[in-house]
């Protein structure tokens, strides 16, 4: 629970990325009164780096409720967006290479669909029929209907925009150096006195928390020119899946995204070796070349712009949602929380966490269990201090 005292804000939170600017909606439209401290600008960090997938995954009853609960709150959210947010339901055409895959991809779609998920089964021909680009020799898949992209930097302004019961005040190119029980210290010298500090700046929560269970997960992105109706859906091979939860070393995976101006969108590669934000032309040559054994007439296109990005990892694949006090100083702020730790996977639960950090602060009931994502399970497990 925060304390609220007039004057100051009740929450400062750090990080004005699709998580940051999620939480302080919610908590604003919960009637807080809230500041966003940004280093750089809105939406700009690992937001802008990455795909805006929004996708149901399910390696883990936990990660399924995350991303499912706020995979529908996309889905409330939507009407209200525009054209400047680019949300397509587009859905997800998980691809199978051989018949080991087409398996895993049954056993997913009755998986999903027991859970309420609308999905089906595609033989050769029918994902020939879906995406006629795929090449030849491909067994089949699985499609998830109701899977979609959005554009998460405008979606971020537009969170802080929106009038709500509380107040919201978003300071950009603002640098916060320390968190103690005096409050948000800045780099100009400035203390901010508040009621709470909510942490969701990604990998940058280390700079203020350093024993937190974080690691980066680098990735490389490409973006082509126009050329619409190349594909319809978000096309992942099932391999990804393998990928995406490695825990060491550099794996690439065929994942490629129309996006609304006819632009393909193509991933993605996970390294854990690299902390240089450049772009590595051996792993961007690989991951290419995989989309490439998927959609031949790749490497036909024009490519635009490449960049890459950091995916804030836990050191169990589960985002840190909650207070913060196993891996606080002894002086800081008594009411500190955290919401990073998201992985590939911040912008699809951006909701959702928004929510469940909401109902903690305030006491109230969510419509998910909050356990499996509380910070202080690291403690439980002895890890708090490595």
């Amino acid at each position: 629970m925060i304390e609220r005292s007039s004057g100051h804000p009740d929450v400062v939170v750090i990080g004005a990325g699709i998580v940051g600017a999620a939480c302080a909606h919610e908590l604003a439209a919960q009637g807080l009164d809230v500041l966003v401290i940004e280093r750089a600008g809105v939406g700009a960090g690992v937001t802008a780096a990455g795909m805006g997938h929004l996708v149901v995954m399910d390696d883990t009853p936990e990660e399924f409720a995350l991303s499912a609960w706020s995979r529908m709150l996309w889905h409330e959210l939507a009407p209200r967006l525009d054209a400047r947010h680019a949300f397509v339901r587009c859905g997800t055409l998980w691809v199978a290479a051989d018949e080991e895959e087409q398996t895993l991809a049954q056993t997913r779609q009755q998986a999903l669909q027991r859970q309420g998920i609308t999905c089906s089964m595609l033989d050769a021909q029918q994902l020939r029929e879906a995406e006629p680009g795929l090449r030849e020799g491909l067994v089949g898949g699985m499609i998830v209907d109701d899977d979609a992209v959005v554009y998460a930097p405008a979606v971020s302004a537009w969170l802080l925009e929106q009038p709500v019961s509380g107040r919201i005040v978003c300071r950009t190119q603002t640098q916060v150096t320390q968190i103690d029980r005096a409050g948000v210290h800045l780099a100009n010298g400035e203390t901010i006195a508040t009621g709470a500090v909510l942490v969701a700046n990604g990998l940058q929560a280390l700079d203020l928390m350093p024993r937190l269970p974080l690691q980066a997960k680098k990735g490389h992105l490409l973006i082509t020119d126009r050329y619409p109706g190349t594909i319809r859906h978000q096309i992942l091979e099932l391999g990804y899946i393998k990928s995406a939860h490695n825990a060491s070393g550099t794996s690439v995976a065929f994942n490629v995204q129309p996006r609304p101006t006819g632009q393909l969108l193509i991933g993605s590669s996970r390294q854990f070796d690299s902390t240089d934000p450049a772009i590595e032309p051996a792993i961007l040559a690989r991951m290419l070349q995989r989309a490439a054994e998927y959609l031949p007439q790749l490497p036909a296109l024009n490519a635009i712009r490449a960049w890459t990005g950091f995916r804030p990892a836990s050191s169990d694949g589960m985002p840190l949602i909650g207070p913060a006090a196993a891996f606080a100083a002894p002086q800081s702020h008594p009411s500190t929380w955290l919401a990073t730790g998201h992985e590939g996977l911040g912008v699809t639960t951006a909701l959702g966490t928004a929510k469940l950090i909401a109902a903690q602060m305030l006491g109230h009931a969510a419509a998910i269990d909050a356990t499996p994502y509380l910070p202080a399970r690291f403690a439980a497990q002895g890890t708090a201090h490595v």
